[in-house]
């Protein structure tokens, strides 16, 4: 390839990038990170479960449940990040806070609480494919696993 079509190529990229950036923000972005994540995650698992002879169409279906349950908790978050515009440009009810921007400060917590757990299944299902973790990552995401998953369960008795 000569270098003006790859000037070419990256002039055109950067462009697509910059409009996309322009159209939908640091949070479209946030959001499409996520939902690659979610895909990849998805894939691997699938691979990973392939690999050991344990798929089954009832796990797949249930990952797929947690996969709208996640992009359930986004949209309820965006939802009430919305409200909380509302409220705040409602001058009968907070008048001292005209001006004020809200910056989709829920939408951006669950977004990447949530990129971050699909980042750990996705390298849980890349040690379960064989490749090699290092320790620090391995006991990274069994503290994570032992310190949420009680702490939610205690929450839902």
């Amino acid at each position: 390839m000569n270098t003006e079509k790859a000037t070419d190529i990256k002039a055109f990229l950067t462009g697509a990038v910059a409009a996309l950036t322009a159209l939908w923000g640091y949070l479209g972005w946030a959001v499409v990170f996520l939902v690659l994540a979610m895909a990849a995650d998805y894939i691997t698992g699938t691979m990973a479960a392939r690999a050991r002879g344990e798929w089954s169409s009832a796990a797949a279906r249930e990952g797929l449940r947690h996969k709208l349950g996640t992009i359930i908790a986004v949209g309820t978050a965006a939802f009430a990040d919305l409200g909380v515009r509302v409220v705040l440009h409602t001058d009968a009810i907070l008048p001292l806070l005209r001006g004020f921007e809200w910056p989709d400060g829920f939408t951006m917590v669950v977004t990447y609480w949530y990129f971050l757990t699909e980042l750990g299944s996705i390298l849980e299902n890349a040690g379960r494919l064989g490749a090699p973790l290092h320790p620090w990552i391995v006991k990274g995401i069994a503290v994570l696993k032992s310190n949420v998953a009680p702490a939610g369960e205690e929450k839902n008795k």
